[in-house]
């Protein structure tokens, strides 16, 4: 599935959706880096696309940069009350609450 949506990408597509999935398929493959990058651009280019706040902060906290995942939970819960996105919210609030654990 990635190697096709890679092929739209070089061909010239560019959105949300097609960036949100590049970033899934990375982050599935353990690639937090590739994934942030799709993920961050997915973002730009839809700030509200809570989905992707939510797994742009699993990418980060992959690569180990936990400082960016809470910015992106934290910009993502915003973005998820700004049009109701119950679940999200709630799943990056939970995520922001073990990292805080973590962090101490």
């Amino acid at each position: 599935m990635r190697e096709s949506l890679e092929k739209m990408l070089a061909k010239g597509v560019d959105n949300p959706l097609l960036r949100f999935g590049l970033g899934k398929a990375w982050l599935d493959e353990g690639n937090g880096a590739e994934a942030a990058l799709h993920l961050a651009r997915c973002v730009e280019q839809d700030p509200k696309y809570s989905a992707a706040w939510k797994l742009l902060g699993k990418a980060y906290q992959l690569q180990g940069d936990l400082a960016a995942a809470r910015k992106a939970w934290e910009d993502g819960i915003v973005a998820a009350q700004a049009h109701g996105d119950k679940q999200a919210e709630k799943e990056m609030a939970v995520f922001l609450k073990k990292l805080n654990k973590t962090l101490g």
